[in-house]
């Protein structure tokens, strides 16, 4: 939020009687867009690399019925996908 914060104010905003204009400040708001969507699937590719290997450790301590019933469906993120487009 401070990044984008410190870019719009000083960025134009385009021109409202032209619709091709879409200023800076959009193109400002959508790269800093793509940008954390970049971040949020890196850091999902990250969280499941750490239950990939915390499901490895469990499997030796855990019952698997226990472990594939409650544990890990405890563990998984949100089924959202995050895409971008063109």
């Amino acid at each position: 939020i401070n990044a984008i914060n410190q870019i719009l104010p000083t960025t134009r905003a385009g021109d409202a009687d032209d619709f091709d204009d879409v200023g800076g400040k959009a193109l400002e708001i959508r790269r800093w867009i793509s940008s954390l969507l970049g971040k949020i699937v890196r850091y999902k590719a990250q969280h499941r690399h750490l239950l990939n290997e915390a499901a490895t450790t469990l499997q030796y301590t855990l019952p698997n019925d226990i472990l594939f019933k409650n544990v890990l469906p405890f563990l998984e993120l949100p089924p959202f996908t995050f895409e971008e487009e063109d």
